[in-house]
């Protein structure tokens, strides 16, 4: 139905753990030189976003998470793993009750183990209502939460949001995101659906574009 976002955001954060001290002035002063010719808009839980100049070449697209300071960051962060945790309670409540009185063993059906969960859905041992499967329909299209567009964007904004404008430290989150994905394969038990591997090229497409954002800058500073 969708990738086990929640344990991809969690491999990334592990691997950010050894970077939370770092210091971060280089990535404020950005923030503030930018700040006087963007205009910033405010979210309901006041984390401020840059607003994309709708003029400039869409290949010179503005990171803006990356511009943020290290408390917007950490908020959005927050934001970010409380919503995707939230949504994959959802699901595991929707699995659960799919599994009643179907191919699973009390045990799982009563459990909140997310493997179990996986490894169930990739038997495909089970019928669902009408009305789930709409809602997965919705869910898994190209606009939809779990779909391609919006998984690979929340990946590659959490990545940014933990790492800021480094691109060491955005390589290092593109390797744990590679990572978590290895480690969703393990826990479906067999390859992933079609729609993870194009998520997982679209989050990666995404790393490479900012790389060359980068180095882009890097060519028009010197």
């Amino acid at each position: 139905m969708g990738v086990n976002t929640t344990g991809l955001l969690n491999t990334q954060t592990e691997v950010y753990a050894s970077y939370k001290n770092d210091a971060v002035t280089k990535n404020e002063t950005a923030a503030k030189k930018d700040s006087t010719a963007k205009t910033e808009e405010k979210n309901e839980s006041g984390v401020v976003y840059d607003k994309s100049d709708s003029s400039k070449d869409n290949k010179k697209a503005t990171y803006s998470i990356n511009k943020m300071s290290a408390e917007d960051r950490a908020a959005l962060v927050q934001q970010m793993k409380a919503d995707t945790q939230s949504r994959q309670q959802q699901l595991i409540s929707i699995v659960q009750k799919m599994m009643t009185g179907q191919a699973a063993t009390s045990s799982v059906a009563n459990g909140t183990n997310s493997d179990d969960i996986w490894k169930f859905l990739a038997k495909g041992d089970f019928t669902v209502d009408a009305a789930t499967k709409a809602q997965a329909q919705k869910d898994i299209s190209e606009d939809g939460y779990y779909g391609v567009k919006q998984t690979s964007e929340r990946l590659f904004d959490f990545a940014s949001a933990l790492a800021g404008d480094d691109v060491e430290k955005m390589k290092k989150m593109q390797t744990a995101m590679q990572k978590g994905f290895k480690q969703a394969t393990g826990a479906w038990g067999k390859d992933l659906p079609d729609i993870c591997q194009k998520t997982l090229d679209a989050a990666n497409q995404k790393f490479e574009d900012y790389y060359k954002s980068k180095e882009s800058t890097t060519k028009t500073e010197g």
